[in-house]
């Protein structure tokens, strides 16, 4: 079952919450247990945190035992660029000058409204440091790979993001792209990407 889980869209998974026939406690685990087992081929993701997001799947099935579930993405597996504030989580944006401290408690608009509709964040994601470079590589997480072939990149400078939904880890990912950063490693891995219109 785990297989069918990991090969679900986000849509699909949030369809099974609904009719009970998925737990997002289940299809987090299922999701946290792929990760650990072949995103170090990749360097995906530069934080997983399994107690959290199991903390959070498990207040999402809660809602759902409830029959009040929360917005279109109630218990689906998020992964967060590491870009993107998370209050949970320290942002460091790939780069040793930002001070973890300076980032918890705090929530970026994209995360904000991620939280409105339910979503169980599954890790934060590697960037180029300051997400500045259309490839992914950082002097505090490393490099990332491309999942079809490791000896390439990714892109970036959502190459984390990229690599973690078409190694299957994740259904979707966070991306921004002022110059290219979601729309080149979704050409690199052969994935849709959305990139919204500004504001």
């Amino acid at each position: 079952m785990s297989d069918e889980i990991l090969a679900m869209t986000a849509m699909q998974l949030r369809a099974h919450f609904s009719d009970r026939q998925l737990s997002p406690v289940d299809v987090a685990s299922a999701m946290l247990d792929q990760i650990e087992r072949v995103d170090s081929h990749t360097n995906g993701f530069c934080l997983v945190d399994r107690e959290t997001s199991l903390a959070l799947a498990r207040e999402s099935e809660q809602r759902y035992s409830a029959g009040t579930p929360q917005g279109l993405l109630d218990g689906v597996p998020v992964a967060v660029k590491d870009v993107f504030l998370t209050p949970m989580w320290p942002t460091l944006k790939g780069s040793h000058t930002v001070d973890p401290s300076s980032t918890l408690g705090k929530t970026g608009a994209c995360t904000a409204a991620l939280a409105r509709h339910g979503y169980v964040p599954i890790g934060k994601t590697t960037t180029p440091e300051l997400g500045w470079k259309g490839v992914t590589d950082n002097p505090v997480d490393g490099v990332t790979n491309n999942p079809w072939n490791p000896d390439k990149t990714s892109g970036g400078s959502s190459g984390g993001s990229a690599a973690a939904v078409t190694g299957g880890l994740v259904p979707i990912a966070t991306g921004g792209d002022g110059g290219g950063s979601i729309r080149i490693p979704s050409n690199y891995n052969q994935l849709v990407g959305v990139r919204p219109t500004v504001g």
